[in-house]
């Protein structure tokens, strides 16, 4: 078997688990705020958290974007990894919260209200959407072919890094209502 069907095949399957995580985490997002589960623990401390984890997640990911920018390749994959490692602990803690806390409504008005809002939906959406664009943009560069990534990773970096940006700014405008 050539290289190219190797690396073919090794995509072709790195893709296929990109889109099944991807398809369940949003059905598990959607189930969320329909279905509560009281395992008699008080998560309440996790918000916090979240923002902490996203915005870590934007930090990382601009040193990502240093490393690759000066040549730092494995400097780079490993901020990458970092920043995988921190959005994947934050899904995990916020479908365990959503799935088992009250959901908190903002109560601001006026401008502030409709800020808080276009950036929650925007964040949410794009959040929808990055998730399987960051996933198949690893998959490019775990399979060696980095100008497909490097293609892909042009747009998929800004997108990633609103997300991670947003969600902290979505936090701090939601806190006086926890």
């Amino acid at each position: 078997m050539s290289e190219i069907s190797t690396t073919y095949n090794q995509e072709k399957k790195l893709n296929l688990i990109a889109y099944v995580v991807s398809a369940a985490v949003l059905v598990l997002v959607g189930l969320m705020r329909r279905v509560k589960i009281d395992i008699g623990i008080d998560f309440h401390f996790l918000p916090p958290f979240h923002a902490t984890l996203n915005a870590l997640t934007a930090v990382i990911l601009l040193v990502a974007f240093y490393y690759i920018k000066n040549k730092q390749v494995e400097q780079h994959r490993k901020a990458i990894y970092a920043a995988m490692v921190c959005s994947a602990l934050f899904l995990l803690s916020y479908v365990l919260y959503h799935f088992t806390t009250p959901e908190t409504r903002y109560g601001g008005t006026g401008i502030l209200r409709t800020v808080y809002f276009f950036l929650l939906i925007t964040h949410v959406v794009l959040a929808a959407v990055t998730l399987p664009l960051v996933l198949l943009t690893f998959n490019r560069a775990y399979t060696n072919q980095y100008d497909r990534h490097r293609k892909m990773a042009r747009w998929v970096f800004p997108l990633w890094l609103y997300v991670a940006v947003t969600g902290p700014i979505c936090y701090l405008m939601l806190r006086p209502y926890y």
